[in-house]
């Protein structure tokens, strides 16, 4: 409620062992990899925020284009006061175009970068008074935790900027599942999937002329050197990006320039020169795929909005 204290709803997670664990494991598997969500520094998540300004990073401003144009329609579908739960929420800066009309009583946006996100969500707190802000610091994948004041209302989750894509047709399925599992019957899921389009487009939105992207996709391995007190020569990798029409997905990778030998949390790992990190999938969708997998998991779709180009798209789902 707007009348209850704000200092007490932020609710932090030290950084668990099992994310380090992973991340461990990713690199000293024989195909090295980084999963995407630890792009999500403090660092990251400002290199981010730059992306989303670029000309030719589409997926932003076309995902904000329709949820100005179609947020009166969105709030007649989901409803008023209901909890509004968002994975992954960096910034925070979509569910500001929506929460004017779908009301919530209460949001919880939910991030790795715990600092980053406590941050956003005291202004975001301070700009909506009417609706109860309690950030949490953890994986999206984590089992939500509602504050005992509102495990009652109905939930709904909102899963913008695409972030599914970044899973493997199988990991997606298992997420989506997570999802349904964490909704009640008459929850709902209002998602943004890109799609698939012109090959063209998609190479520029992920090697832009400023190098942002490259950026951050070095900064994965500065985040690895905090997590993990590794030592990382950032300038001895170069970032790759490239469409693989046969999958239908965008690939990231780091590349090593050199032969070189690492310290990672007490193992050595070694690289040959043009070895890759593997760092992120980007897969791109048509309408109806996606609403396949998502009735697999256990998910009914109820509404699908495009742009003009047919570049991106809003979805909701209510649980089958």
């Amino acid at each position: 409620m707007a009348g209850m204290p704000k200092s007490k709803n932020i609710v932090a997670h030290p950084v668990d062992a099992l994310l380090c664990e992973e991340l461990l494991q990713g690199l000293c598997a024989e195909n090295k990899n980084i999963n995407p969500k630890f792009f999500y520094n403090e660092r990251g998540s400002e290199l981010f925020e730059q992306i989303m300004s670029l000309q030719e990073y589409y997926p932003t401003r076309t995902e904000l284009s329709l949820l100005q144009r179609y947020s009166a329609e969105i709030a007649v579908i989901i409803g008023e006061g209901h909890v509004l739960l968002e994975p992954g929420a960096g910034n925070c800066a979509k569910v500001r175009t929506l929460l004017p009309f779908i009301k919530p009583s209460c949001y919880m946006p939910i991030d790795i970068s715990g600092e980053f996100l406590f941050a956003c969500a005291k202004e975001l707190q301070q700009a909506y008074p009417q609706v109860d802000v309690h950030p949490v610091a953890g994986d999206m994948s984590a089992e939500f935790v509602i504050p005992a004041a509102y495990q009652h209302m109905r939930k709904t989750v909102f899963y913008p900027g695409s972030t599914i894509s970044n899973y493997t047709p199988d990991a997606a399925l298992k997420f989506l599942r997570h999802i349904a599992s964490q909704l009640d019957k008459d929850g709902g899921l209002l998602i943004g999937v890109d799609l698939q389009k012109d090959v063209n487009v998609l190479h520029r939105a992920y090697n832009d002329v400023k190098g942002v992207t490259a950026l951050f996709n070095l900064n994965i391995l500065n985040h690895c050197n905090q997590l993990l007190g590794s030592d990382f020569d950032v300038s001895l990798f170069e970032h790759i990006a490239f469409y693989n029409e046969q999958e239908c997905r965008i690939e990231m990778h780091l590349e090593s320039q050199v032969d070189q030998q690492l310290n990672v949390a007490g193992e050595n790992i070694t690289f040959s020169a043009g070895e890759r990190i593997h760092t992120e999938y980007s897969y791109k969708y048509t309408l109806e795929s996606f609403a396949a997998m998502a009735k697999e998991a256990g998910l009914k779709a109820q509404k699908q909005w495009v742009d003009d180009d047919s570049w991106f798209s809003l979805q909701y789902f209510t649980v089958a």
